[in-house]
């Protein structure tokens, strides 16, 4: 996995965190995306932390982060040349 990620997109404490990863199947190589969604909270020793654990007053924010991963990769997909390196140029 890259050390950074491709993009983020964030509301409140939850943010969905979207990867890149490149695979070779018989000399061809082809790239997958994988999103994490988590929710940011402090510890007990005021050190963040991440969850994949969620409220029901977090729903909505994990909604608004999955609907704009799945926006970017769709939108992506259908124009990679839009976006150099991955970058949004409205970010």
């Amino acid at each position: 996995m890259p050390e950074r990620p491709m993009k983020e997109f964030a509301c409140g404490l939850v943010r969905a965190t979207i990867w890149e990863n490149e695979h070779e199947n018989q000399e061809q190589k082809y790239r997958t995306y994988s999103v994490r969604i988590e929710r940011r909270y402090k510890d007990p020793e005021d050190n963040w932390q991440g969850t994949n654990g969620f409220r029901k007053s977090d729903l909505p924010a994990v909604e608004l982060v999955a609907r704009k991963a799945h926006e970017f990769l769709t939108l992506r997909e259908r124009d990679p040349q839009n976006e150099p390196n991955g970058e949004d140029p409205e970010a």
